[in-house]
């Protein structure tokens, strides 16, 4: 076992945070070879217990949950602060060119090492990620995650229709390549596996109908998708699909409504897709600088909140500007302030961190598992510098409670607050 004494962050099960001025954190493995915390609290609590354990100390540090990303497209690295007019544009101009590329496994090896180490800069040790339509996207994605020992989930794209040459996919086959993947990846280490189709209209019924009997078949797998994102784009869906109630409603006609289903965006929906969200467990995406960047709206956490499902927060790189969750928590800050149907919703520090690290677990299905340090939790952890910068010493020296610190970090933080990316009780994540 090794423990750290620094100040801690982690969450109680009702989302609060937990603060820990001078505390201990103990990592070590469980009965399964896992390693995980084993023991968290105030320094002068548990360090008798733990007297033959080396302590680290880590004065000025603050230990936090590793940060969860749970909408991020992987191919897209090199999509980031393209211009377009909005959504569809974007797609043909900018998205479909750079993902055509990845039928070269060279491309795709140097893009997953790149992308890797983008996230652990940043501090994002969990990422639910789209890979391309191309099978050895997620077969280079995947091996790179296993080699540094990474909890990563990542799908193949499905899109046979309206979709340009070189993404596009054969409905049957890509059935079958992403039941390959499935039984080659799910399960893996500490790796699990999204069936994604890109968005409905690129999807023929055919191959929606594949991916929910593929869901069916395989209930533990997770699903993705995007949905409801851009005006356009929904009534596009809707002349599609006039069979469906809605948007969302085409998805759970083929079955691709579950848990450890995650539905990037969801802003412009109405209480009934609200109420299928909460009733069938399924999870959204909030990908705020994204919609930001695209003109796309705001996802309304008052309605969300009201009818009660699952959210968290993601960069949606490359259409997101940033792998940096600070930057995300501050654009969903505005986005509460500024982009709601009722009056202003004032996302709480602690909220919006959580909505990154422990909510992201709970709409992932893995609560207990990531995203927070409690006792069983797997060892994924940072080591935050509160004093990273002169502004942010400065303001974080006169923060007078919690709410105040984390606030600094969120509004002046970025990846140079990120002082040591732990993965499995190790630091770096290294390959």
């Amino acid at each position: 076992m090794r423990a750290f004494r620094a100040a801690i962050l982690r969450f109680a099960d009702d989302g609060a945070a937990v603060y820990d001025e001078d505390g201990l954190l103990v990592v070590g493995p469980d009965a399964a070879g896992r390693q995980v915390v084993r023991a968290v609290g105030p320094y002068h609590a548990l360090a008798a217990n733990f007297s033959g354990v080396a302590i680290e100390h880590l004065p000025g540090s603050i230990i936090a949950p590793g940060f969860i990303d749970l909408h991020i497209h992987f191919p897209q690295v090199d999509v980031i602060g393209s211009p377009a007019a909005g959504l569809l544009p974007w797609l043909e101009n900018y998205t479909f060119p750079q993902e055509a590329k990845f039928a070269d496994n060279a491309h795709c090896g140097e893009l997953a090492t790149f992308f890797l180490d983008e996230l652990l800069r940043h501090g994002v040790t969990t990422a639910l990620a789209f890979a391309t339509s191309h099978p050895s996207s997620v077969d280079a994605l995947m091996e790179a995650s296993q080699r540094r020992g990474l909890r990563m989930i990542a799908g193949k794209v499905l899109q046979d229709r309206h979709s340009p040459d070189g993404v596009r996919d054969q409905t049957e086959q890509s059935l079958i390549d992403t039941e390959s993947l499935i039984r080659r990846w799910h399960g893996k280490d500490r790796l699990g596996y999204a069936i994604t189709p890109r968005f409905a209209p690129s999807c023929s019924e055919a191959q929606l109908r594949g991916a929910g009997e593929l869901a069916a078949k395989y209930p533990d797998v997770w699903i993705q998708s995007h949905v409801a994102e851009n005006l356009d784009e929904i009534k596009w869906a809707r002349a599609l699909y006039p069979a469906s109630r809605s948007y969302l409603a085409i998805y759970d006609d083929f079955g691709l409504m579950r848990e450890r289903a995650i539905y990037a965006h969801c802003i412009h929906f109405d209480d009934e897709d609200r109420a299928m969200m909460r009733s069938t467990g399924a999870a959204a995406a909030v990908s705020p600088t994204s919609n930001l960047f695209l003109g796309s709206g705001f996802f309304d956490y008052e309605g969300a909140d009201r009818i009660g499902f699952k959210y968290g927060l993601a960069s949606d790189v490359g259409g997101g500007t940033s792998f940096s969750p600070f930057h995300t928590m501050l654009a969903a800050y505005y986005v509460g302030r500024e982009g709601q149907t009722k009056p202003g919703v004032s996302l709480s520090p602690q909220k919006l961190w959580w909505q990154h690290t422990a909510g992201a677990a709970q709409a992932l299905g893995l609560a207990g598992v990531i995203g927070n340090l409690q006792p069983g939790c797997e060892a994924d952890f940072l080591v935050l510098n509160p004093a990273a910068t002169p502004l942010l010493a400065r303001k974080t020296a006169q923060a007078k409670s919690l709410d105040e610190l984390l606030f600094s970090l969120i509004v002046l933080g970025d990846d140079r607050a990120v002082e040591r990316c732990v993965i499995a009780g190790a630091s770096g994540g290294a390959p």
